[in-house]
């Protein structure tokens, strides 16, 4: 049984509504340690108590999930700010450092001057579900 400091490993399908975002299904299951603080709140939470062979739809809302959007999250930064801003598209990931911390953020806006950022994580807000399968405890 899933408990503090197990061993897990597990295949998932992470779903938003209708929409498959990612699954392990055809890939190497994930592993991790209960109670470390790998998996999102409600995941971890969700998980504890299940079994090797168990499987499960569970429903993390974005509270427990990734959070809240946090408007102050979208920021302007300076065209000049990019090594290449020409290239960049609406919808494009981007990758950098901000104040000595690296980020991703999606752009959002692209005017003549500046380039807007949504730092906030693109899961933020959304209520998640997950079909797990537990393979095996340790």
């Amino acid at each position: 049984m899933i408990k503090e400091g197990s061993k897990v490993t597990l295949h998932y399908t992470l779903r938003v509504g209708d929409q498959v975002i990612e699954s392990s299904k055809g890939r190497r299951p994930l592993t991790y340690v209960q109670g470390k603080g790998e998996l999102i709140p409600g995941l971890e939470q969700e998980l504890a108590g299940m079994e090797a062979g168990e499987t499960r739809t569970i429903h993390v809302p974005a509270d427990r999930g990734y959070g809240p959007v946090h408007p102050e999250a979208v920021q302007k930064f300076p065209r000049a700010a990019f090594q290449d801003p020409d290239a960049i598209e609406l919808g494009d990931v981007v990758s950098g450092e901000l104040s000595g911390h690296p980020f991703q953020a999606t752009v959002t806006a692209i005017s003549e001057d500046e380039i807007t950022l949504d730092l906030n994580h693109p899961l933020a807000g959304k209520d998640l579900d997950f079909d797990v399968e537990i393979v095996s405890v340790e």
